[in-house]
């Protein structure tokens, strides 16, 4: 759904954020930037734990 994000070049996604400052200010633009990265964070974390949990079910003894 979300493939064209991958085709977006450094200057369009400097005119989207400019449209962004305009639009919100800048303050709003700083804490869309910050709150995402978090949620990025989070998510990769998340993704690092099922998989630590999944591996981990793998090795246990007994399991075949």
């Amino acid at each position: 759904m979300f493939d064209f994000i991958k085709n977006i070049s450094s200057t369009e996604l400097i005119i989207l954020i400019l449209i962004l400052v305009i639009l919100f200010g800048a303050k709003v633009a700083v804490k869309l930037g910050k709150t995402s990265g978090e949620t990025v964070k989070e998510i990769k974390k998340i993704k690092r734990e099922f998989t630590n949990t999944l591996e981990g079910d793998d090795n246990k003894p007994g399991k075949n």
